[in-house]
Parts: C-alpha cells; sequence; structure tokens
C-alpha cells in the first residue's frame, strides 16, 4: 500500500531501504489499473519510462544517495496536462494538439527530475485549463473519487483525482483563477497557488499569462512545503520570474498561530454559501481561535467586480495565447483552400465548445472599440482588487475564507449553464488576479453524501511561509485530511 503514503513518509521508507522506488511505482501502477477506469484522472502512463526512473532511482539510493541531496528520490509525481515533458504528450486536453509531443522539459520537470522525482503520467483537465469541472476535456470527464456521479472541480481535477486516490503520490497543477485550489477543496486534498513569479511559467502551456501559476496539489501540507521548495526559484528563462532567495519551507511548519492576526472579508458573506460550507468554516474559525489566533473582520471593497474583472482579463489573455494554435506548425491540420480557410477548419474542428467561447470573450474585449471600454478598465480594476489585498495585509497575517461556495457538484449540473460553472470560483480568482498565495485544506465534510468542503487561506505577495504555518497548525491540530474516498 505504498501509494497511500505521504512524500515524507515514502521517503523515510526508501532512505529505511524498507521498501524500493520501484515497489512504489509499481504501487501506483497497480491502483491505477484498480481504479483509474471509473476515475479517469489519468490520460496516459508511459509504463516503459517510468519503469526506467524508478530503476535508477533504487541505483541511486543503493549508492549511497540521500534525501537531503535529492528530496524527491523515487516519488511518484503526476503531471497535469499543460506541462511540457520531454517526449511526452502535451494535449492540454484538446484535440487540436493531435499528436503533438513536447520536445523539451518545463522547468519545473528539470527541477523535479533533479530530485529525483520520478515524473508520472499525464492528467486529465479542463481543455486548456478552462474549466471549473474537468468536463470540458476532449477526453472526457474525470470523476471524484468520493462520489463518482460528481465532478473532482477544475481545471486541474484530474491532478487532484489523481491524489485523492492514491493513484500518485503527489502532482502538480496550475491555477489561474482557481484551478488547483477548488479542486483540491472537492476532493479532500491540500492544493496550493504560489505567489505570482514564484514558480517558473516556462514550458507550461499559456491559457493567461498573468494569472498562471504552476504549483502542488498534495495529501497534507508537510508534502506542500516539500514539493514548494523544489519547484520554487528564480529562472531566467522565464520573464515573469522574480528573481528571489526562497527559503526552506519546512522551517514554518510546526509552528503555533498565537498572536496571528486572521482577517474574514465581509464580502465573502455571499448568499449563495451552501450551509454546510458556511457551518465547517465557521468550526474552523472557532478551532483557529482556540489555537489562539485572533480573527478580524476586514473588508475588500472591490471583490463584487471580480468575476468580471477575472474573465475579462483571462479571455482576452487567452485569446492572444491560443491564435498559435492554426494547424500550420503543429498539432491538428484540417486543409482548407487557402490560409484562413486552414484556420478556421482546424481551430473548428480542434477546440472544443468553452474555449471557443473564451476565444470568442476575449477577442471582442480587444477589438476596436471596445478595448477601452472593457480590457482597459478591467486592468484599472484588477489594481483596486490588489491594493485592496495589500491594504488588508497592513492589518491581518492572513486571510481566512471558503474555498468554494458549495462542495463537488453532479456531472452535467452546471456544464450549459456558464455562469454558474464561473461562480464556483468566486473565492479563488482574486488571489490570481492580485497575485498573491493561497492554499486549500480539508475542514470537514457534508453529511448526506459525505463530501469534503475546503478552506482556504490567503497570504500576501510571497507570504507563503505564513500560509504554511497556519495551515499545517490548523492540519496537525484535526483529522480531516486523514479521511479516504470509498472506492
Amino acid at each position: 500500500m505504498l501509494n497511500r503514503l505521504t512524500i515524507s513518509q515514502l521517503t523515510t521508507s526508501l532512505a529505511k531501504r524498507e521498501a524500493s522506488a520501484v515497489e512504489a511505482l509499481r504501487s501506483c501502477l497497480d491502483r491505477i489499473r484498480q481504479v483509474d477506469s471509473r476515475v479517469h484522472a489519468f490520460l496516459s502512463v508511459d509504463e516503459h519510462d517510468v519503469s526506467r526512473q524508478a530503476e535508477q532511482a533504487d541505483r541511486l539510493l543503493q549508492s549511497g544517495k540521500s534525501h537531503e541531496e535529492m528530496p524527491l528520490l523515487g516519488v511518484p509525481i503526476a503531471i497535469k496536462d499543460v506541462i511540457s515533458v520531454l517526449g511526452q504528450p502535451v494535449t492540454c486536453g484538446s484535440r487540436i494538439l493531435g499528436n503533438y509531443r513536447s520536445p523539451y522539459d518545463a522547468t519545473v520537470i528539470e527541477r523535479l527530475r533533479a530530485a529525483g522525482a520520478i515524473v508520472f503520467g499525464r492528467t486529465n483537465l479542463d481543455e486548456f485549463a478552462m474549466g471549473s469541472s474537468t468536463e470540458n476535456s476532449a477526453f472526457g470527464p474525470t470523476y471524484n473519487p468520493w462520489d463518482l456521479s460528481r465532478t473532482p472541480g477544475g481545471s486541474s481535477g484530474g491532478s487532484a483525482a489523481a491524489v485523492a486516490s492514491d493513484s500518485c503520490i503527489a502532482a502538480l497543477g496550475s491555477d489561474t483563477g482557481g484551478s488547483i485550489r477548488q479542486p483540491a477543496a472537492l476532493v479532500g486534498c491540500v492544493g496550493f497557488k504560489p505567489s505570482y513569479g514564484l514558480v517558473s511559467r516556462r514550458g507550461l502551456v499559456a491559457f493567461a499569462s498573468s494569472l498562471d501559476q504552476i504549483g502542488p496539489l498534495t495529501k497534507d501540507v508537510r508534502d506542500t512545503a516539500l514539493m514548494m521548495n523544489v519547484i520554487s526559484g528564480w529562472d531566467p528563462r522565464d520573464s515573469t520570474s522574480i528573481p528571489k532567495a526562497t527559503p526552506d519551507y519546512r522551517t514554518c511548519l510546526g509552528g503555533d498561530v498565537r498572536g496571528l492576526r486572521l482577517g474574514i472579508p465581509k464580502e465573502y458573506a455571499i448568499g449563495g454559501l451552501e450551509p454546510e460550507v458556511d457551518r465547517a468554516v465557521k468550526a474552523a474559525l472557532k478551532h483557529l481561535e482556540s489555537l489562539g489566533a485572533e480573527i478580524v473582520d476586514i473588508s475588500l471593497p472591490h471583490t463584487e467586480y471580480s468575476v468580471a474583472t477575472y474573465y475579462i482579463i483571462a479571455t482576452a489573455e487567452a485569446s492572444a495565447n491560443l491564435a498559435r494554435f492554426d494547424g500550420v506548425r503543429y498539432g491538428l491540420r484540417v486543409e482548407g483552400n487557402d490560409p484562413l480557410e486552414l484556420y478556421a477548419r482546424t481551430r473548428g474542428a480542434g477546440f472544443g465548445a468553452e474555449v471557443k467561447r473564451r476565444i470568442i470573450l476575449g477577442t471582442y474585449v480587444l477589438s476596436s472599440g471596445y478595448y477601452d471600454a472593457y480590457y482597459l478598465r478591467a486592468q484599472k480594476v484588477r489594481t483596486l482588487i490588489r491594493q485592496d489585498f495589500l491594504k488588508a495585509f497592513e492589518k491581518v497575517d492572513a486571510i481566512v475564507t471558503p474555498t468554494t461556495p458549495g462542495p463537488a457538484f453532479k456531472i452535467g449540473e452546471k456544464i450549459d449553464d456558464p455562469l454558474q460553472m464561473y461562480l464556483s470560483d468566486i473565492f479563488t480568482i482574486s488571489c490570481n488576479l492580485a497575485g498573491i498565495c493561497g492554499v486549500s485544506i480539508p475542514c470537514g465534510f457534508t453529511v448526506d453524501p459525505k463530501l469534503p468542503i475546503g478552506l482556504q487561506f490567503l497570504g500576501k505577495p510571497f507570504g507563503e511561509e505564513t500560509v504554511l504555518r497556519v495551515a499545517h497548525a490548523f492540519e496537525q491540530t484535526t483529522a480531516w485530511h486523514k479521511e479516504k474516498p470509498p472506492l
């Protein structure tokens, strides 16, 4: 049952020679064979390649290589299929990329390999990371391990479901408006969105370049800190990467929350919050108070504009970024009588409905006569949203909110109502607009059916240490993260 272990537990077992990397890999592969026909977390797993990596990890362990030198040595880490891995497919959950395979490793993959990780499989996602349910994948939806009739959230639903179903030890996802934190909340794992610029975006297929960040999905907060140690840091090949020294995030764990001020935004007390989520979050706040934290009411006055602002900026950037998929350079090609017809036929056949919707919206807000009215104004409101957070962080150390308005929803329940689907991210999108960090951790369950509920901690830009400290203190004094789905 090595697949059920955390990174810390597995590396301890490997270091003591109680298990081998090959055995850990086989345990994950066996779990995939057992459950993934029902969960559909993975799009592909190259068993020959991962077996080669595991054998190499065992040789390094036998030669005396330690986990101090290579902290992820022998650990299978699943990868969202929007992050480039040398020689592996990068479908982005879309048919337009056809049989394209990446000619290089993303920076985060280089760093995982340097740390000894087994780069393990390609996980499902909403097409080009555009969605909140992993129903928009061209290769079929992913299902929530807690209830196979429900979504795991999105767009990193495959990575989240893989972690929750113990089909891997940890995973990487990407977060543009909540795409790590929201699925983490709906499947009951830990999902971390780093501050913008902390983790290199080189090798991440862009959705919205000013919002996208790569981050980990893990089984506990300690594993998140471990993953952040590996993937964080300046990358001169990424112009959005910040040249900033990164600490050992493990050193902030184990501290208590006594004296910390935690802010509760009054604007997040929305009418659509489901009662069981409301109760769980209020119970979590009382628990944090019992641990010595001070709960403080704060205001983020421009919150009401965040959804509209996000869907103008994100779609505008998507429209620009996805223009490269034209049938000429790579991926799907549907012939036409002239270049314009080739573009139209290729994109018509290759893109799904949600991607087309967002490209159309983005092209509209960037068009002549509408740029100032929509895109430029949205950028100004984005600045106000960021200023709201910076002002709040002058008074509090972190902000606490629900991660989602409700638990996992049924497959098909919101797919025909884009506005309701977009509102699934109402508590998470401001974090991306402001460029700050955030984490979702389990804080309870609904009763019937039993579904996970997520609690979100937000921190100031490059305030990862405080967010991890608070999340770890909560986690270690509760047992929600230890619950497993009934697969």
